[in-house]
């Protein structure tokens, strides 16, 4: 067994693999870039290599510079992650050239399976079913319109070392055709160094479900159940579970099977993931082989109760896997929900920064009949104070829950949401707890086109109701009652004006342009139980009980019997008074106010916010890769305007309206701050 090894890699991932080395007693060398030297990766590995500048292909896609370090530590064995250098054919070839363990698949079944053309092929000749398409390099637009036309549209348009989301389109017209030939080879070039593209039919309302694989130097080659990957936006992964609500014991059997016997046709060593795509009929078509980690893999991890990571590590050390077929397990149900750097509510757009605060739900593990271990599992790479820089990708953690069965599962991953707090950046955590209480996501209802469907206009706060509104309200009061109660306690008032608790209030909740809603709110300690309140909200009642210290954001507690953990906060809307409270993906701010303060309140004149239609302004921090007007030039609405890269993602900006360009303020190679004015119209 190796004693050292180096995690090619950054952020949740690298601190994955270092955690289940240091479980393996082996010591691990961590690698990082310019702005990475304070990442959490960094500060867990035994040891740690500086290997460039912040831009990947300056730093993480440096074979070379991964290479050197790994000789001047001494590491035995190299983890790729994945992403990077994990799907490089040539870095694999080069690590055993250089007589370094690679910790993944062998360097030709990565160049078989890894390339999308080869692998197609591969299973044409396997006959495994595939979806139609032409799956050799395409060499210009033009061409690309040409076969998509003869293939019938819609089309996908993939990069072939494409991954994660990045390099592909979907194309329903030859003008889709063409500008997404290019906006995929442009993406490719950038991220893989590997431009060439490839057509396929998309099939529409298809699941995407996938097969993990395991195999090892023997010979032997086993599949660990299937994930289901269907709830996906822009082709990226948010939500994955296992097994699939959709597929029956057969399906998976016939699925397994067969992505055992792809993996046997390459000798395939190591855990690799074979992707299906999955009709309403369950009829299934291979996609694509991932021959390294996935993300997802946690998933997994939990239901068949196996470190996936280890297995990997002890089979490019030489061992045999330590089970059979027969041995796999499926015990319960797993959740992962991606929590991402980026604003739901300004259509997903990056959001990068320092993390203010940083406090994901405690990870909590009880036995159940089958002694497998359930609760809430969080893999991060991330910690409080810490910055999340725009270079890379924009996951800042991956919440799993793993419960007896799939209610029981999303009933934890609600929970867990509720109690997730993140401050200084924006996350999609109200996203997730909406598709979460979606009925459809509910009944298992969905494939991969849900998101578009259901949220094609965006995401906007009106698409996560709350089941009971009022206890928001009823919440807002018991805590402001709180802060009351202990403002009376604090000694030195001057006599005949302390502070007077009281039982009666108005929750004034803040809505748009002035549109507030007044609600008394009649708020009663109980004697016998401490921290226990009963609130009355017009006619509903609610007995609140909570032992949250004041000024904690994450609160937990019981209401008419229930458990409940929710997030109150004062001061961080356009408010300084009013207390913030988040439950469910549902948010308010309401100021509590006496009633002659809610008459007073009432009063108050409406400040209208400032037109700032007639300037361009940057919705995400990033860098700015181009601006396409000039000063004085006419522009229509829908004309590209400018291009702003953040992790690792092109955004283009598009005017809302007609108009002319006046100043530019702010030119290529700039780097960013949201809502910084990049020109504006006369």
């Amino acid at each position: 067994m190796f004693t050292k090894i180096l995690i090619a890699n950054r952020g949740e991932i690298a601190c994955r693999v270092i955690a289940t080395a240091r479980k393996m007693g082996i010591k691990t060398v961590a690698v990082y870039s310019d702005a990475d030297k304070e990442a959490r990766h960094v500060k867990l590995a035994d040891e740690a290599v500086h290997i460039g500048a912040a831009p990947s292909r300056e730093s993480y896609l440096l074979a070379d510079k991964i290479i050197a370090a790994c000789k001047q530590t001494g590491a035995q064995a190299v983890h790729p992650g994945y992403g990077f250098l994990s799907e490089n054919e040539a870095f694999a070839k080069r690590c055993e050239d250089e007589g370094i363990a690679f910790i993944g698949p062998k360097a030709h079944s990565i160049a078989a399976m890894g390339d999308k053309i080869a692998s197609k092929k591969l299973a044409n000749e396997a006959k495994v079913n595939t979806i139609p398409g032409y799956n050799d390099a395409i060499a210009g637009p033009e061409q690309a319109v040409e076969i998509a036309k003869g293939i019938g549209y819609p089309v996908m348009i993939k990069a072939s070392a494409g991954g994660g989301g990045k390099g592909l389109r979907v194309a329903f017209n030859d003008k889709e055709a063409f500008e997404g030939f290019a906006s995929c080879q442009n993406e490719a070039r950038n991220s893989f160094g590997d431009d060439r593209i490839f057509i396929e039919k998309f099939v529409q309302e298809p699941r995407h479900i996938e097969i993990q694989v395991l195999g090892d130097s023997h010979g032997n080659v086993i599949y660990l159940n299937e994930r289901e990957c269907s709830i996906q936006r822009r082709h990226q992964k948010v939500i994955e579970e296992a097994p699939s609500p959709f597929i029956s014991d057969a399906t998976r059997k016939a699925m397994g099977e067969q992505a055992v016997q792809l993996a046997k046709a390459v000798k395939y060593q190591s855990a690799g993931t074979v992707e299906f795509v999955v009709g309403k009929d369950q009829d299934f078509y291979f996609l694509e082989m991932n021959t390294r980690l996935q993300v997802e893999h946690p998933v997994t991890e939990c239901i068949t109760g196996l470190d996936l990571v280890e297995l990997m590590i002890r089979v490019a050390a030489g061992e045999k896997l330590p089970l059979t077929q027969a041995d796999v397990k499926r015990d319960g149900w797993a959740i992962e929900c991606r929590i991402n750097a980026e604003d739901p509510f300004r259509n997903f757009l990056p959001s990068t920064g320092r993390l203010v605060r940083f406090q994901p739900p405690e990870e909590s593990m009880f036995q159940s009949d089958t002694t497998k271990k359930l609760g809430v599992r969080v893999d991060t790479g991330v910690y409080e104070g810490g910055e999340i820089p725009m270079y890379y990708d924009s996951m800042i953690a991956k919440l799993i829950v793993h419960g007896t069965d799939r209610n029981d599962a999303i009933a934890k991953m609600r929970a867990a949401l509720n109690g997730f707090v993140i401050r200084g950046i924006s996350s999609n955590i109200p996203f997730q707890a909406a598709l979460l209480a979606h009925p459809k996501f509910v009944t298992g209802d969905f494939n991969t086109g849900f998101i578009a469907e259901n949220y094609g206009k965006g995401f906007h706060a009106e698409d996560v109701p709350h089941s009971d509104p009022l206890f928001l309200v009823a919440l807002a009061a018991f805590m402001h009652r709180r802060y009351r109660a202990r403002a009376s306690g604090i000694s030195g008032q001057l006599a005949g004006h302390e502070v007077k608790v009281g039982e009666e209030f108005v929750v004034v909740t803040l809505g748009a342009e002035g549109q507030n809603q007044h609600h008394e709110v009649t708020v009663s300690d109980f004697e016998d139980k401490s921290g226990s309140s009963a609130v009355l909200v017009g006619g509903t009642s609610y007995q609140i009980s909570s032992n949250a210290t004041l000024g904690q954001i994450r609160v937990q507690g019981a209401c008419n019997g229930q458990g409940f953990t929710a997030q109150v906060e004062r001061g961080v809307g356009k408010n300084p008074l009013a207390l913030r409270i988040a439950h469910n993906g549902t948010q308010i701010d309401a100021l509590v106010l006496s009633p002659l303060g809610a008459k007073l309140h009432k009063l108050m004149p409406f400040k209208a916010p400032p037109d700032l239609s007639k300037f361009l302004l940057s919705p995400m921090p990033g860098l700015l890769v181009d601006v396409a007007v000039q000063p004085g030039q006419k522009v229509q609405a829908g004309e590209k305007l400018a291009v702003i890269e953040a992790m690792k993602m092109e955004n283009i900006l598009f005017a809302a309206q007609d108009g002319v360009v006046g100043k530019i303020t702010a030119g290529k190679g700039d780097s960013l701050a949201v809502d910084q004015i990049i020109l504006e119209f006369v």
